[in-house]
């Protein structure tokens, strides 16, 4: 099969529901010629379900990123569907979470931001080390932030935990790059999925996209910055690592 990830072999995290940017990377990477493997946390038949939605089967593997028996044993569960020779070419890293509390950023308690950073930020560098061993001829991790250049509305503590997933993603690319792995992150722009639904205000963040993306943007269109995923993922970028793509219409270089 032709396209640009012929004959590549991608896990991809996170795929929830047919909205999500990661459900569109997955869609895109077999489109373009990609193998690839899911993984799920916790409703794992909604995780096959939507998987039956793709070009292609992919399974479905569990994985909860704060469990270190799911981390251990995530690379012989690849094995284990892909046989002999299993390998991983890319790693799509879509996963955050924040508790309720995350989201006052003055009444937060340390137990609602420490969970929001290991789930959104460290949990980029215990998935690619948990993949690491097949990884031995290189390849490329990809993982989604929300630009944390600046303080949004109502995003608080989560926009901590998406800078601190921007700072992890520079010093893993430092200390993979000899190991040929380049890591880099998608800054999308909002997209109405369901981790939105759990983001208070969600609605006041996402109206700034409607007045401030030149070139324009759709809540409701995630295949932008699965595309984007997409192209990093891709050998048509072989020395760019510890970079920040953003897929966002524009916004993130707009003045007031």
């Amino acid at each position: 099969m032709s396209g640009i990830l012929a004959g590549k072999r991608i896990l991809v995290t996170g795929v929830l529901t047919e909205s999500s940017i990661a459900f569109q990377a997955a869609k895109v990477a077999q489109n373009e010629g990609a193998e690839v493997i899911l993984t799920g946390f916790g409703r794992l038949s909604l995780v096959e379900r939507i998987a039956k939605r793709l070009p292609k089967p992919a399974p479905v593997i569990e994985l909860d990123v704060t469990n270190q028996e799911h981390l251990d044993g995530l690379a012989d569960k690849i094995r284990e569907h892909q046989g002999e020779g299993a390998r991983l070419d890319g790693i799509v890293h879509s996963i955050a979470f924040g508790p309720q509390g995350a989201f006052n950023f003055l009444e937060a308690s340390w137990e609602d931001v420490s969970t929001a950073v290991q789930v959104s930020a460290y949990s980029y560098k215990s998935l690619t080390m948990a993949c690491l061993p097949l990884m031995e001829h290189g390849g490329a991790i990809v993982g989604l932030t929300f630009d944390a250049q600046i303080a949004w509305p109502k995003y608080d503590w989560m926009g901590v935990a998406k800078a601190a997933l921007e700072g992890t993603n520079r010093y893993l690319a430092r200390d993979l790059g000899p190991k040929g792995i380049r890591c880099n992150l998608v800054s999308a722009g909002p997209i109405k999925s369901m981790a939105a639904k759990s983001i208070p205000g969600f609605e006041e963040l996402a109206d700034v996209w409607n007045h401030r993306a030149p070139i324009g943007w759709d809540l409701a269109d995630p295949e932008p910055a699965g595309r984007g995923v997409v192209g990093m993922l891709s050998d048509f970028f072989p020395r760019t690592t510890g970079e920040i793509v953003h897929v966002d219409g524009g916004v993130h270089m707009m003045g007031a």
